[in-house]
């Protein structure tokens, strides 16, 4: 009985979803739950006798701290205590300022990673199938995730964001191969992958305000170890319900030159690479300018993606459907558009509250450009090449961290710079102009269109030349 009912689950295509959108959900809470954490984490390691939870303290009449050191004895009046306190405050901007860049380098280890080796697992996924690197993925995730609760140097955390790298790509390009090839009708494969983004969202969603919460209240390792335990528990359903074994696939799967030579393909991934920059440049380095100008605390940093998260929830879910019926081309240049406007908008916050509009714009936008692309990049493959999933998606997760790696990168050099204001205008405008092209998505030409093209072509040629040859006669 057990049996049987356990072979009808392993045919499912929904527990298939379902296993692909807990471990995008799983992948992207460890990817924004350090947010939270590591910027005062690795403040702090730097600089043991002044740590951000620690204020300057207000000096009593005829006693004033010293800038380093003891903050009780006496060194003078209350006017030097305010250039001392002035000089600590310009330090202390100095130092968060600088951090920046290495915050984002770490950040942006794990895309840069993850590019390297998706054109590593697309094609492995056509010889042996979606589930072997599916599990991999797990087994990768829960190996960094002990090692950033363990870790305790910029080095080793640096290593542990690295090798989830690894792990975000066997999970992510054979998991969205998976649910292509579980739903080969164009409008069930578009609400399904956009239910899979909404786990990813829900991953993006509880990550900040987690790590936030539980940074302050219990430390850094505890957010881990409960992460560390949720995907073992996630190991355990792929074991049960997948069967990770060798499964090769039918068909010639088209090779990953043809498809990145395939224009509309690269127009497509393009637009979820400018799409997701502005929000990759906003992660190391919005909560360091929320403390240095709102003065934020840990919290407070939390849920300043709280409202990007939840809105990116709602888009993926909503323009799954929709853009189908709309045109994914539409969808996704209103997305960009309207990330573009939200990307200026965000410098002029004065307070938290003022982030909650613009931030739950950008992050209906992205969702709007996320699940029109990604069932796109299926479709394209359909109708352009061979219904072979691995290496498209690939391509696409290539195109997502492309974004996640160009925006941490260059975050904090821009930041100082250009300063923050004029690096997520740059942004915008990026987007105001990369948005026409997905006019070109409108009506793409079939296999059958562009082989009636180049017959066309050929025999225009051999017309012309027969020509050529009957007119020198």
């Amino acid at each position: 009985m057990f049996e049987e009912w356990l072979s009808r689950c392993r045919q499912s295509r929904q527990l298939v979803l379902v296993i692909v959108a807990i471990a995008l959900l799983l992948d992207n809470m460890l990817l924004t739950v350090v947010v939270p954490i590591m910027p005062e984490f690795l403040y702090d390691i730097q600089h043991p006798d002044h740590p951000l939870s620690v204020t300057i303290p207000p000096a009593p009449t005829n006693e004033l701290p010293v800038p380093h050191g003891d903050m009780s004895g006496p060194t003078g009046n209350e006017t030097q205590w305010k250039e001392n306190e002035a000089t600590l405050k310009k330090e202390r901007h100095d130092d968060l300022v600088h951090e920046t860049v290495a915050v984002g380098i770490m950040f942006a280890s794990k895309a840069v990673v993850q590019l390297m080796v998706n054109p590593i697992v697309g094609p492995l996924t056509h010889r042996i199938g979606y589930s072997i690197p599916m599990f991999a993925g797990f087994f990768i995730m829960f190996i960094s995730t002990l090692i950033f609760a363990f870790g305790r140097s910029y080095s080793v955390l640096f290593l542990a964001r690295a090798l989830q790298g690894v792990g975000s790509s066997c999970s992510s390009v054979s998991g969205m191969g998976m649910l292509a090839e579980r739903y080969p009708d164009d409008q069930e494969r578009g609400n399904a992958m956009g239910i899979a983004l909404g786990g990813l969202a829900l991953g993006v969603l509880i990550g900040p305000p987690f790590g936030g919460f539980m940074y302050e209240y219990v430390g850094k390792t505890a957010p881990f170890l409960i992460l560390s335990a949720l995907a073992l528990g996630d190991g355990m359903l792929q074991l049960l319900l997948l069967q990770p074994g060798v499964v090769k696939t039918e068909g010639d799967p088209p090779s990953l030159k043809s498809l990145v030579m395939d224009p509309y393909i690269i127009i497509a991934a393009g637009a979820i690479t400018f799409a997701n920059t502005g929000i990759s440049m906003l992660e190391p380095s919005l909560p360091i300018w929320m403390m240095d100008t709102m003065g934020a605390g840990r919290l407070k940093q939390g849920v300043t993606f709280l409202p990007a998260s939840i809105s990116y929830l709602i888009g993926t879910n909503l323009f799954g459907p929709l853009g189908h019926r709309m045109g994914r081309w539409l969808a996704a240049m209103i997305g960009l558009v309207v990330i573009g406007i939200c990307l200026m908008i965000i410098p002029t916050a004065r307070a938290l509250n003022d982030l909650i509009v613009p931030n739950a714009g950008l992050g209906f936008a992205i969702g709007m450009v996320d699940s029109s692309m990604m069932p796109e990049l299926g479709y394209l493959v359909d109708i352009r090449h061979s219904a072979v999933y691995g290496s498209v998606y690939a391509i696409g997760d290539v195109a997502f961290c492309l974004g996640f790696a160009i925006g941490p990168a260059l975050s904090g050099t821009l930041v100082n710079t250009i300063g923050f204001e004029w690096m997520l205008f740059g942004i915008a405008i990026i987007n105001f102009m990369y948005a026409p092209l997905l006019y070109i998505l409108r009506s793409p030409p079939t296999k059958e269109e562009k082989k009636s093209l180049v017959t066309g072509e050929k025999s225009s040629v051999r017309y012309i030349s027969y020509q050529s040859e009957n007119d020198d006669e």
